[in-house]
């Protein structure tokens, strides 16, 4: 008989004792009813696991349901692996291709199944027979040439070259009804445990809805974005001309010594659609229109840097760009809104002057001359120090803020006279064909690396704010992004390899004792399908700079 030990369980707050060896599936099994929910996944001393996961030695563990931020991504993978299954049913040796997020659901294309209704049903109802089976999803680790062969006989190309790259003894995968796969952390135990979910055809592909964030129990509802799927659109036929796709290319690019070809071509990219955005800014402004030029987009999408250089590309075209920054308007501190938690929101579009803020601009737009105030942030007051501004006929006003394509931020101000830019770093390149690359973790890594670098933020407090950013960006900026006449996608080919050693160095001093070592564990996971790329070859006028340092523009 194996030996008793005791289990710390956050979630009840008091030991437990299980037989060693027990898995947390059969752990959760006894605690059903005092849990309250069906956990999907587990943190065990601040790690993620799998439910599979068995215990030998004393732990903490907390269950998580689908409802927290890991449980839904933990079912948007087991999903991945669902569909997966239900593709080799539906349509034998097509391939799957997992892009990216959009719409509130993955894009996905099926070589050979054409998205019509048709399609999307049969596998929606292979998938839902696949959830009514309850069939196992089984943990795998062997040998990686072993893992590296299964996927080669299997025409997985991307996975084999990723894995090739990455020279690791060991490989885990995941085993579904005689299929295998490779998936990002850990997913559920059963097909049974996925009963949220939906698919449906999407411009040239499906679109895979997942659980909701809102409706418990519910799926996902497609939310159409036409303008942000057309930026990855335009930036996957890049990668195709330049054959980089995913993490396998850009690694063996850099195996190769063909990184400062990498970056040089990826940065041409990035100067050629800002000066494509500069020149429709300079058309309509001919045309008598696009005095102020609005530019949003969330946290650490490189706004600033992206600013800075449309700036420029304004002056070759003999346009004078005049800079006005949003903070300045914010109301006094007593003023501020609270949010939910009664703490002051900075991050609400009330928490600025907006009657100040349009009059100002019909003024300017309309030949005249105002004093910009200043906004003592230490005070919390405005004050004015003289800052008075003039919009000459070949001047437009730049405006970089988080509330830019919001229509109520300048509803006083003439439509014809806005022009709406929106930059988000919306990674074009995949871990492989059925592993994405999430734009929200590259940009925390971004965040993280300049924060502690130039704002002296330790990393653990940067991923403790995370989650009060992302609500900020739900509720303020993704819901206007469509509003946008531009969209910039920030990211860059190389930028994970750039990043790595960097954030690793950062993510390596948060305490395994605290719950946001979590994230920091399964970014440095994530980091690791990238091989690093030194960043010398980064040139001083590059967005990367904002976050690396290094650049040409003062911040």
């Amino acid at each position: 008989m194996s030996a008793q030990i005791k289990i710390y369980c956050r979630n009840l707050g008091e030991y437990v004792t299980l037989e060693g060896g027990e898995s947390l599936v059969e752990m959760a099994a006894r605690l059903a009813s005092r849990l309250g929910f069906e956990p999907v996944c587990a943190m065990v001393n601040n790690k993620l696991e799998d439910l599979v996961y068995r215990v030998f030695t004393p732990k903490q563990v907390e269950f998580l349901p689908l409802c927290s931020s890991e449980g839904r991504r933990c079912h948007t993978h087991s999903l991945c692996m669902l569909l997966y299954r239900a593709v080799e049913a539906v349509a034998p040796g097509c391939g799957l291709k997992i892009s990216h997020s959009v719409s509130e659901g993955l894009y996905v294309k099926v070589a050979g199944l054409s998205p019509d209704e048709d399609n999307a049903s049969r596998l929606r109802d292979e998938m839902g027979r696949l959830v009514a089976a309850d069939l196992p999803i089984e943990r795998k680790e062997r040998p990686t040439e072993d893992v590296i062969e299964m996927f080669a006989s299997r025409g997985l190309d991307a996975k084999v070259k990723l894995l090739r790259t990455l020279h690791e003894l060991y490989t885990v995968y995941y085993r579904l009804d005689g299929v295998c796969d490779m998936c990002q952390g850990p997913l559920v135990p059963r097909t049974g445990m996925l009963r949220a979910f939906d698919i449906q055809p999407y411009e040239e592909g499906f679109l895979l809805l997942g659980a909701s964030s809102s409706d418990r129990g519910g799926v996902a509802r497609m939310i159409p974005q036409p303008k942000v799927f057309n930026a990855f659109r335009e930036y996957r036929r890049f990668n195709h001309i330049v054959g980089i796709s995913n993490a396998g290319d850009v690694n063996q690019m850099v195996e190769s010594g063909q990184e400062g070809k990498m970056v040089n071509v990826a940065e041409a990219l990035h100067a050629k659609y800002i000066r494509e955005i500069a020149d429709r800014i300079t058309m309509r402004h001919r045309e008598g229109g696009a005095r102020v030029v609005l530019i949003a987009g969330p946290s650490s999408s490189g706004k600033t840097t992206f600013t800075k250089r449309l700036a420029v590309e304004l002056l070759t075209n003999l346009i004078r760009p005049v800079m006005i920054s949003l903070d300045d308007y914010f109301v006094n501190r007593e003023l501020t809104p609270r949010d939910e938690s009664g703490d002051m929101d900075y991050e609400s579009l009330y928490a600025l002057d907006l009657g100040l803020f349009n009059s100002h601009l019909n003024t300017l737009i309309g030949g005249g001359e105002v004093e910009i105030p200043y906004y003592n942030f230490e005070k919390g007051e405005r004050e004015y120090k003289g800052n008075v501004v003039r919009l000459d006929p070949d001047a437009v006003l730049l405006i970089e803020g988080i509330h830019g394509l919001n229509p109520q931020l300048t509803s006083e101000v003439d439509e014809r006279m806005k022009y709406r830019v929106y930059v988000s770093a919306l990674s074009s390149i995949t871990i492989d064909d059925h592993n994405w690359v999430s734009t929200t973790d590259n940009r925390l890594l971004r965040r993280m690396v300049r924060d502690y670098k130039y704002r002296g933020t330790p990393p653990i407090d940067t991923i403790a704010r995370w989650p009060s950013v992302r609500r900020g960006e739900e509720k303020w900026i993704f819901p206007y992004q469509e509003n946008a006449d531009s969209i910039f996608n920030s990211s860059l080919l190389f930028e994970l390899g750039v990043l790595r050693d960097e954030a690793e160095r950062v993510l390596r001093s948060v305490p395994r004792d605290r719950t946001e070592y979590a994230t920091a564990y399964r970014l440095r996971r994530f980091l690791n399908y990238f091989v690093p790329v030194s960043s010398r070859h980064i040139p001083p006028t590059s967005l990367l700079r904002e976050f690396l340092g290094g650049s040409s523009f003062h911040y």
